[in-house]
């Protein structure tokens, strides 16, 4: 079998063309997590005057140098005020105000005594002190949020200060996820021999995909019969924007799954990529819709759901990338294990602002271990071309966290 390159997978990944226009209008409260569909562009300035950002007086500054200086009355938060202000006065003015024409300046009311409607200077301040400057927080036509962006609690905050009641967001890609194999039994069922195992690739799959933004169809378990997986899977691609199975994608007898897709009509984009684990993986498409066959171990799954799974929701979503990459220091020696691009379980730590990988409590076996991917677990990938790498060597590591 002649297995493709992991680089050459990913860049005929990137190149399949997907719809990524489709988008609808939320209630802000109920965006949260979800993928903004145009960028967010400040109408106005952040303030739009000079405002006061403490309790205290607005002044002259060149008045601080005098005893006292008359106070002419109040200025509370929320009244636009109009009143200017003359050498000599000054006007009590609340967090948030706008400043009074005429004043630079701030003066604290801790730093000073009121004494027959003036106020005394007991600690002079700088020139401008605790005043907002016009545009301090962003100017009129800043691009605040881009487009792409997964919306979190600090989007949502400034989208409610613009006033935007209605959020446009990228519709979420329907997911549809399969499991095969008569050995797999789903939560709940009754287990008839001890040689069945529970199906975890689907829940874990589906975690994923939704984490990643997705709407997910969770389509449950299939034995090994041809019938029963065509008909799943055509059931499938009638309600989903992406396909995902696990299991029947390897050589064996019973392996359907590879037979199958072809038979739904779908161009078979790629079948079988040097990568360590998930070499099966397989990526087809029909039409405006995918369908991936992955390995049934857990953490080929899983690794292989990863890589060719979440590159196409991103993309999807309008999102630039799916998951991050950064450059890590190993604090370890490592041993290789093939001769194929290889993404192990390592657990990620920051010192001093630096990545750091070591491999503490991950265990060395098949490709069925999943707990190796608990805790702060990432995974360091090393190429083809790699051998053993020594402690200190710098490699990649996909981060496992805020997909």
């Amino acid at each position: 079998m002649s297995l493709l390159p992991y680089e050459i997978s990913q860049k005929m990944l990137d190149m399949l063309h997907v719809n990524a226009s489709r988008n609808e209008n939320v209630p802000l409260s109920c965006s949260l997590g979800r993928v903004l569909a145009e960028d967010i562009v400040a109408e106005h300035s952040d303030p739009q005057f000079p405002t006061a950002s403490m309790d205290g007086y607005a002044v002259m500054h060149s008045d601080l140098d005098g005893r006292s200086i008359t106070i002419l009355g109040d200025n509370p938060a929320g009244s636009y005020e109009q009143r200017t202000i003359n050498s000599g006065e000054c006007i009590k003015t609340f967090t948030g105000s706008k400043m009074p024409g005429g004043a630079d300046t701030l003066i604290q009311i801790e730093n000073v005594t009121v004494e027959d409607g003036k106020i005394i200077i007991n600690e002079s301040v700088p020139k401008g002190s605790s005043v907002r400057p016009i545009g301090e927080g962003y100017r009129a036509g800043d691009v605040l949020i881009k487009k792409g962006t997964k919306i979190g609690f600090a989007q949502i905050g400034v989208m409610a200060a613009l006033n935007h009641v209605m959020v446009k967001v990228a519709l979420k890609p329907r997911v549809a996820v399969i499991s095969t194999g008569s050995e797999i039994l789903d939560l709940g069922a009754n287990s008839s021999n001890p040689a069945q195992i529970r199906s975890s690739n689907n829940y874990t799959l589906a975690a994923l995909f939704e984490q990643s933004g997705a709407e997910v169809i969770q389509l449950g378990t299939v034995g090994d019969d041809r019938d029963s997986i065509m008909h799943i899977f055509q059931n499938a691609l009638s309600c989903a924007d992406i396909v995902v199975s696990t299991g029947g994608v390897s050589v064996g007898d019973y392996d359907f799954v590879k037979d199958v897709i072809p038979g739904l009509g779908a161009e078979v984009v790629f079948k079988g990529v040097a990568i360590k684990p998930g070499r099966h993986v397989l990526v087809a498409k029909k039409e405006q819709k995918f369908v991936l066959g992955l390995p049934g171990f857990a953490y080929s799954s899983t690794v292989t759901g990863i890589l060719y799974a979440l590159p196409l929701i991103a993309k999807m979503l309008g999102r630039e990338r799916a998951y991050n990459i950064v450059e890590a220091e190993l604090s370890e020696d490592f041993k290789k294990r093939s001769s194929f691009t290889e993404f192990t379980a390592c657990n990620v730590e920051i010192v001093k602002g630096r990545y750091f990988v070591n491999f503490k409590d991950k265990k060395v076996g098949s490709s069925a271990i999943l707990t190796n991917m608990l805790d702060s677990s990432a995974l360091m990938i090393t190429g083809e071309e790699d051998g053993n790498l020594l402690k200190e060597t710098r490699v990649n590591v996909i981060l496992l966290e805020n997909f």
